[in-house]
C-alpha cells in the first residue's frame, strides 16, 4: 500500500488548508486511516483518525478546528484544517492500518502557519 499526501503549504494564522492522502488500493481494505504530525525535536503526535465505520478521534488541540473524512470511491482521506494556529506548524503524515494490523505510512507534507 502506498500513501501520497499533499495539500500542505504556508498559510497565515486563522487560515485554512485541506490535506489529502491518496491510497494506492481500495480503502475498503483499510481499517483505520489517520494523520499524525511532527515538529523537529518533538514526538510525533496523532492528530486525527477515522475507522472503516466512520468513527473519528481527534487530538484535544485540534478538536472543533480539524475534520477528517474518507472518500471510499476516490480512495482518499482528507484533513480539513480551519482556524490554523502557529502551533499547528509541523510535517503532517498520513498513515493506514489494515485489518491485519499492518501499518503503512506516506511521506510527509509541510504545513507552516505564520503569525
Amino acid at each position: 500500500v502506498q500513501l501520497q499526501a499533499s495539500g500542505g503549504g504556508l498559510v497565515q494564522a486563522g487560515g485554512s488548508l485541506r490535506l489529502s492522502c491518496a491510497v494506492s488500493r481500495s480503502i475498503f481494505s483499510i481499517n483505520i486511516m489517520g494523520w499524525t504530525r511532527q515538529v523537529p525535536g518533538k514526538q510525533r503526535e496523532l492528530v486525527a483518525r477515522i475507522t472503516s465505520s466512520g468513527d473519528t478521534n481527534y487530538a484535544d488541540s485540534v478538536k472543533d478546528r480539524f475534520t477528517i473524512s474518507r472518500d471510499n470511491a476516490k480512495n482518499t482521506v482528507y484533513l480539513q484544517m480551519l482556524r490554523l494556529k502557529p502551533e499547528d506548524t509541523a510535517v503532517y503524515y498520513c498513515g493506514a492500518e489494515d485489518f491485519n494490523q499492518k501499518n503503512y505510512w506516506g511521506q510527509g507534507t509541510q504545513v507552516t502557519v505564520s503569525s
